[in-house]
């Protein structure tokens, strides 16, 4: 029988974090070198106690050691990008050949639990367990996967940034997918990857894009042109609960919950949840007919940035300078029924607020009487 990193540890599977922790620390001060103890037994305990933080049950063997070793330098980043893309290409074989395996159990209704990817880019253990879920431990580098049923993960989720041909896709045809613990655990999905989950839930942590000046091709001293990773998170029918969307993130929900948008952020939802301070930097908001908008911030907007944009169903768009000067004054009461929340500079505070999809609709048209009345004024 092969051995587990529970058994390296000399512990029962299924332990705890603690349980794996306290294991640890105890071989540590037995086997370190500084102590007398064995070296190599060390470096094996140490591996084993780095795998099971991030759930991995097995240890490598020595084809998966040798096929792994290879660790790509070079002078020119030309060469780099090259040979970065080889592996790229080889990791994303290696999700084709996880998708069709977890395909393959998932029509049977079996169990098993496989090992997929390599050192250098990324090795990941998939698990399809008897519910019918996919666990996935170990973070997703490239490549892409579908899958029939639901997904948890432990791990972090990013994508090439040398080209978007491997990029990582994760689709769910039926179920939710969600990170375990991921405020605790920190993971983050990054760098251009997708998530699409056709008919449920989203549950993750921070989500960032990436932009970025990269030289003009043609070798034109002083251009630049701009290179886009937008990270894709949809969930056209469900929910997508998040911590922090920054630079250049686009999610796509029902119900979108979440702590702070920055940078370029594009939400796409007909309610969207805010339990931080910010919205800022040409940020949108695309509102569904008949949505809502609650900010949970209990002091003031000043963290909302006058040039992030709401935008209707119906074409209307609402900057946050609007929300934020007199303007909003001139709405009717029937879209304010909480006008105490307002101070005579009509300045957002208080103990949140919520914007309706009427509000705005309605504060949209008061605005384009009063362009049109300084308009007739001037006799423009």
């Amino acid at each position: 029988m092969v051995e587990n990193n529970f058994d390296i540890l000399g512990i029962v599977e299924g332990s705890n974090e603690r349980e794996i922790r306290y294991a640890f620390r105890r071989l540590a001060l037995q086997y370190h070198s500084d102590r007398g103890g064995e070296n190599e037994q060390f470096i094996k305990i140490k591996q084993a106690y780095e795998d099971l933080k991030i759930g991995k049950k097995y240890p490598e063997t020595d084809i998966e050691k040798r096929n792994n070793s290879r660790v790509y330098s070079d002078e020119t980043e030309a060469d780099v990008k090259r040979k970065n893309q080889i592996l790229g290409q080889q990791l994303s074989k290696e999700m084709e050949t996880a998708e069709n395996w977890a395909a393959t159990l998932n029509k049977s209704n079996l169990t098993a639990t496989r090992l997929f990817g390599s050192k250098t880019l990324g090795e990941i253990e998939l698990e399809r367990k008897v519910n019918g879920s996919l666990s996935i431990k170990g973070n997703f580098m490239a490549g892409s996967i579908t899958y029939d049923g639901p997904i948890t993960m432990q791990g972090s989720i990013t994508s090439p940034s040398w080209t978007k041909e491997f990029q990582t896709k994760i689709h769910l045809t039926s179920g939710d997918f969600k990170f375990v613990n991921p405020l605790e655990n920190k993971y983050k999905i990054e760098n251009g990857a997708e998530i699409v989950v056709d008919s449920g839930n989203i549950v993750i942590g921070n989500v960032y894009g990436r932009k970025f000046r990269v030289e003009d091709p043609d070798g034109k001293v002083g251009v630049f042109q701009i290179q886009e990773h937008r990270t894709h998170i949809s969930s056209p029918n469900g929910k997508i609960i998040a911590e922090n969307l920054i630079d250049t993130v686009s999610i796509d929900a029902d119900s979108v919950i979440i702590l702070n948008a920055e940078d370029d952020v594009r939400i796409s939802a007909r309610e969207v949840l805010f339990y931080g301070g910010k919205f800022t930097y040409d940020s949108i908001i695309e509102l569904k007919q008949g949505g809502t908008i609650r900010f949970f911030e209990k002091f003031s907007i000043q963290g909302l940035s006058g040039d992030a944009i709401i935008k209707l169903e119906n074409g209307k768009k609402i900057r946050l300078f609007d929300l934020k000067t007199k303007k909003i004054r001139d709405l009717d009461d029937k879209f304010m029924p909480n006008k105490e929340n307002f101070t005579k500079d009509a300045t957002l505070i208080g103990n949140g607020f919520t914007i309706t999809y009427d509000m705005l609709d309605n504060l949209s048209k008061n605005i384009s009487k009063q362009k049109n009345g300084w308009k007739s004024k001037f006799g423009f």
